[in-house]
């Protein structure tokens, strides 16, 4: 039975695969899937609760899922309660594939240019269909801000900032950690002990407490995309120098087999024998490491995000929607916009981790069952 084999059989490893599939397929097509535009503010619709589906008419009679038009009125300025106004006479239906507000599908823009600035690669097809909606009235399914933009507009495309973080920051600390412990490793002598002891004191800074730092004397006038790339290149920094470590007992081992004699004897390069015969053994290990990796650094933006260090509104992450938990009005009276994004950080950690774990056991010949 191969490692694939095992993994599909591993319940708690296919479920963490499956949310992580659904929430990036819904980050990436988030502006299909988002019924609004994310910096669109609806008036008289700050601060609403999620919109209520409704199945019947105000006869009784089933006529199918529909909303009726919702604002805000008054606040009791003694509980903070506030008045919501419904229409009842205008129904709006309920749909799939409606025509909303445009967006350019296949839109590409990347920090490219000097001091990271936005640089438009593909300017996209300009398209006004989205997933569901409805006509007639705004559909908020988990309700507005304090500003009337829609929550669920904001949370999808929040996920492409916290989600695709975890992966640039891999993809940049991972390959430096495999090569600086790969060359630890295999020269030794003082290369080996001037490498470490750099990798030591890289351990011993606390990582939250650098970040804030770093953070807090970025300029003020960045955009969210140069914070954007700051923040992966400060986590990528703090967090090779533990794989190095490892990589680097791993290497100790290898280079004494008899394939990297041989690739020696043959008069092989170090640096050739190092890339293409001693970190390829060490594969199993990076896959489940950059697994169980990737959290950290969603973590890490959201920390950011949340003490305001991180991306800056109106621009959205999942860090960032969170810091209204650090008002207890909000966290009573308008609880819908602080658990979406304190549920989907959750979830994406433990499906991370759970797929991790899955592998660790599928690549690990010792955990076979038997």
């Amino acid at each position: 039975m191969n490692w694939w084999q095992r993994l599909k059989k591993n319940p708690l490893a296919r479920l963490g695969a499956i949310v992580l599939l659904i929430f990036y397929i819904a980050v990436i097509a988030a502006d299909f899937v988002a019924p609004y535009d994310p910096y669109e503010s609806q008036a008289n619709g700050s601060l609403l609760p999620p919109t209520q589906i409704y199945w019947q008419n105000t006869q009784g009679q089933f006529v199918g899922p529909h909303v009726y038009p919702t604002t805000q009125g008054k606040t009791d300025l003694n509980t903070g309660d506030r008045q919501l106004i419904v229409d009842r006479t205008k129904p709006a239906w309920f749909r799939l594939f409606v025509a909303g507000d445009r967006y350019q599908l296949f839109r590409l823009s990347l920090p490219l240019g000097n001091n990271f600035e936005e640089v438009e690669v593909f300017s996209g097809i300009p398209v006004n269909l989205h997933l569901f909606g409805t006509t007639g009235a705004n559909f908020n399914l988990l309700g507005t801000d304090e500003q009337g933009r829609d929550q669920f507009s904001r949370l999808l495309h929040g996920g492409r900032v916290s989600l695709s973080v975890g992966l640039i920051g891999v993809a940049i600390s991972f390959p430096l950690g495999m090569i600086v412990g790969g060359i630890s490793g295999y020269f030794g002598g003082w290369i080996d002990s001037i490498i470490m002891r750099l990798v030591e004191v890289l351990m011993t800074i606390p990582g939250l407490y650098l970040l804030v730092a770093l953070a807090a004397v970025l300029p003020p006038g960045l955009s969210s995309a140069q914070r954007f790339m700051l923040i992966v290149l400060i986590t990528s920094f703090i967090s090779w120098s533990g794989l190095a470590r490892v990589i680097r007992g791993q290497v100790l081992s290898i280079k004494e087999r008899e394939f990297v004699q041989a690739a020696k004897a043959m008069g092989g390069a170090p640096f050739y024998i190092i890339i293409r015969h001693v970190l390829p053994q060490t594969a199993t290990y990076i896959i489940i490491s950059a697994t169980l990796s990737v959290p950290g650094f969603i973590a890490a933006e959201s920390v950011l995000s949340l003490i305001g260090l991180g991306i800056q509104q109106p621009d959205p992450s999942w860090g960032n929607l969170l810091s209204l938990a650090t008002n207890a009005s909000i966290l009573v009276l308008q609880p819908w916009l602080v658990w979406p994004p304190a549920i989907l950080i959750i979830v994406t950690v433990l499906a991370f981790n759970l797929l991790g774990d899955g592998l660790r056991d599928a690549l690990d010949p010792r955990s076979v069952r038997r």
